[in-house]
């Protein structure tokens, strides 16, 4: 008997041959029988239950009915479309079947009077149910067939079904794949962990995913596939911590010197909030004994982090290391540069500005001082990660916003001394903790969730296109009090997809309303030049306009005090970090600010949602999940560049509980054998290595 494994390849399959192999391995990337066994169904239909047509209660719910075609007439639609009517009758009553295309096809494989069973949504209208292009299959059919009971549904695309793989025809296949691969579904988890946890053995959760015979036995498997591929990636990145640990040792700033302690006690414009403190302590922690620091410190917008990471550098200074704080912007490089220039104006620190519009002259000099030390702290856009870019002695680098920057641009900060700097990387995108556990589990993670006291909370408001002359006179009224006001558009010109308004139309509209010389507006959109956008943010933070018009280049920008009201115009538009970050912009003085949300009448549910909870709170952390649930944890921030996100069943969004308990069985391992050297785990030990194998070593990388 031939020896089946899960590298076979697929064409040896009963049922497929080469072309079918070569068009799997096109449109779905399937090709080996183990590939196959992990398309997992993407829902389940039950077809165990029948129902009568007199049964038949509600529209959009699936039912099974046994009857014939009593009638089949095409009838004209418009133009030369026809679709096709049949008259479907059981002991009850009858029901009117619907096809709208392939009218003629469909027609001629019908049979009049023969038994069938129908499985369909039906649809209400005009007072009536009908099934518009229902399944069929003759009743003898369907009683032959293994597929009964719960069915699953396969993704699959034109091209497959055309050559008859739809989802039942990859149905057939793994009818076929199932035994050949009896005994090659080895068990990967120590006996221990699957009692603990009440897992069921791996082969029968392949076997019951795919095939169950109930909606228990489903869970079952689910529950024991989600587990497995959820314990294994917390081991890989586990493991990454730990080889990062033990691996890369870090510069020891042993000192809490004269710049830091005079800072803290006498300079500090506030009390630091017990969220900051804590922060400082867990950094602090890191970099006072020579482990390699990799930490990630998220803070909702205005929670103070920019403090934080001051204070960090100064602990670096004070122990003869230079630091550097990478932004991904010229206009947040240099709010930075502004801001930790004035705050540190009483110390002896030398700190200096390096981006792209950085002259020739200044970067000759500035390179010197870098390379003699008499250089503190070099503040700047990725032109620090320059080749010329030399340290005397780099001791920590900051990196503001990471997920604008790729992952090959963190990894050339490692090479800018002997040992790699200590890595502070800080974030205003509040990520849920069960994505940050997932993404980020090779760095140690810190969270700033105080704001500092004094700062008000913004009241965000929703109002529709109809009720912009009011809008427009709270805003005179707030810049008859000396405040000045951003107007964010999500577009540059008019596309023909999106019938919303552009900005060009939006700004004139802004210009009749606020008429010279009572008002000065401003305009910044992405196809400006970086020299004129500049300028006219410039003009806009130093009060010489009242009115910022802008697209969404400002939602990582200069920070104006005086801005008190975000109007975000076609709000519909934008997904929900995009609008917290937005809104973030305002609400940074003393006064109290606000946000008002502009749509359209018509909204998707979706959209409500968005639009409801921004109104409701302004708690980053919240606002992140209800994200994560809308969006899926894929899209948000580019995480899929982690390399670590290639989930095939899990989803880290609704299955927290078990990734808590993957996590948990993943740490109880390592603790208990961290080399998996013991009897036990070398199953689990192969099992991993065979996962890991070929992958990059992200955790060179933070």
């Amino acid at each position: 008997m031939q020896h089946y494994t899960l590298d076979t390849s697929i064409e040896y399959l009963k049922g497929v041959g080469p072309a079918k192999a070569e068009l799997l391995k096109k449109e779905a990337q399937i090709f080996s029988f183990g590939d196959l066994l992990h398309l997992f169904p993407f829902r389940y239909v039950d077809r165990s239950q029948f129902y009568t047509i007199a049964e038949i209660r509600d529209a959009d719910t699936e039912v099974q009915i046994v009857g014939r075609i009593t009638q089949l007439e095409e009838v004209a639609g418009k133009g030369r479309h026809k679709r096709l009517v049949a008259t479907f009758t059981d002991k009850t009553g009858s029901v009117e079947l619907v096809w709208f295309q392939g009218a003629r096809w469909i027609k001629t494989a019908l049979k009049v009077n023969e038994p069938y069973v129908l499985f369909g949504k039906p649809n209400w209208y005009l007072n009536k149910f009908s099934f518009p292009h229902p399944e069929l299959e003759l009743l003898e059919d369907f009683k032959a067939s293994p597929l009964k009971g719960l069915q699953p549904v396969y993704p699959s695309t034109e091209k497959l079904n055309a050559k008859g793989l739809n989802s039942r025809g990859i149905s057939k296949l793994l009818k076929n794949l199932i035994p050949q691969l009896k005994g090659a579904i080895q068990e990967v988890l120590p006996d221990y962990l699957i009692s603990r946890y009440h897992l069921q053995s791996l082969e029968k959760a392949y076997v019951d995913v795919h095939f169950p015979s109930n909606l228990e036995e489903l869970e079952q498997a689910r529950r024991r596939l989600k587990f497995n591929e959820l314990f294994f990636l917390q081991m890989e990145l586990i493991r990454q911590k730990e080889v990062h640990r033990h691996k890369y040792r870090g510069f020891a700033f042993r000192e809490l010197g004269e710049n830091f302690n005079r800072f803290f006690e006498g300079i500090l414009p506030f009390e630091l909030t017990g969220a900051q403190k804590r922060v400082l302590k867990e950094i602090r922690q890191d970099i006072r004994n020579g482990a390699h620091m990799n930490r990630l410190v998220q803070g909702d917008v205005g929670s103070g982090k920019t403090i934080v990471a001051l204070m960090a550098a100064l602990m670096a200074i004070d122990n003869g290391f230079q630091a550097c704080l990478m932004a991904p912007t010229e206009i947040l490089a240099n709010q930075h540069y502004q801001g930790l220039s004035e705050l540190t104006a009483d110390l002896p620190i030398n700190i200096a500005l390096l981006t792209g519009s950085t002259k020739a002259s200044e970067r000759k000099v500035l390179h010197e001082q870098l390379q003699n030390g008499e250089l503190h702290l070099l503040v700047g856009t990725h032109a620090l990660l320059e080749e010329k870019v030399k340290y005397k002695n780099l001791g920590l680098a900051i990196v503001d916003e990471q997920h604008r920057f790729g992952v090959a641009q963190r990894a050339r900060l490692w090479k800018k001394n002997a040992l790699p700097p200590h890595i502070l990387i800080m974030t205003a995108t509040p990520i849920p903790r069960t994505l940050a556990m997932t993404l980020y589990g090779n760095l140690d993670i810190s969270v700033i969730d105080e704001l500092p006291p004094g700062r008000k909370p913004i009241t965000t408001v929703h109002r529709f296109d109809t009720n912009r002359l009011k809008v427009f006179g709270f805003l005179k009224e707030e810049i008859a009090k000396g405040r000045q006001v951003y107007i964010v558009y999500p577009l540059i010109e008019e596309s023909e997809k999106m019938d919303y308004k552009d900005l060009m139309d939006g700004y004139e509209s802004v210009v009749r309303a606020f008429p010279k010389p009572d008002y000065q507006v401003s305009i910044v959109h992405g196809k400006m030049k970086p020299a004129d956008k500049d300028f006219e943010m410039q003009r806009f933070a130093s009060g010489k306009t009242q009115i910022l018009v802008a697209t969404t280049v400002i939602e990582v920008g200069v920070n104006v005090p005086n801005a008190s009201v975000m109007v975000i115009e076609s709000s519909e538009r934008f997904g929900l970090s995009q609008l917290h970050q937005l809104r973030g912009r305002v609400g940074r003085g003393a006064e109290k600010s606000y946000c008002v949300l502009m749509t359209g009448n018509k909204l998707s549910n979706e959209a409500k949602t968005r639009i409801k909870t921004m109104v409701r709170t302004n708690d980053g952390f919240e606002i992140a999940e209800v994200d994560m649930k809308l969006r899926g944890p894929g899209d948000m921030m580019g995480t899929r560049q982690s390399g670590v996100l290639d989930l095939k069943i899990a989803d880290i969004t609704k299955d927290a509980g078990i990734l808590k308990e993957a996590r948990e069985a993943a740490i109880s391992v390592f603790e208990k054998d961290p080399q998996l050297k013991r009897s036990e785990h070398i199953v689990l030990k192969n099992a991993f290595l065979a996962r890991t194998k070929g992958k990059i070593q992200w955790s060179r990388i933070s």
